[in-house]
């Protein structure tokens, strides 16, 4: 069993901040695509699981790691919109 670096845990937030320019001024929204990071982490947390209950050859460890991916991803996309709503409560309670 190898153990992942922390940027193989999370999905790659620093790189997705990245604007390519060669993409005729379109412009990705970076929490979008960070909620399709982790929903795909859970669908390949699930196909895992699914296939070690089938009696497929993946062994327990690897459905734990991903799980724990997934759940990791979750906590994080959590704690980033609850930072925004802060944000924006903060931000519309300031009078002018």
């Amino acid at each position: 069993m190898t153990i992942d670096s922390i940027s193989k845990i999370v999905p790659d937030i620093a790189n997705n901040a990245q604007v390519d320019k060669k993409q005729d001024g379109k412009f990705n929204n970076i929490l979008t695509d960070f909620i399709g990071q982790v929903n795909q982490s859970r669908l390949d947390a699930n196909d895992l699981t699914n296939n070690y209950i089938a009696g497929g050859n993946i062994e327990i460890q690897d459905v734990m790691i991903a799980e724990e991916k997934a759940v990791t991803s979750l906590q994080l996309l959590t704690e980033i919109r609850n930072k925004a709503l802060d944000m924006y409560k903060t931000l519309t309670n300031i009078q002018v």
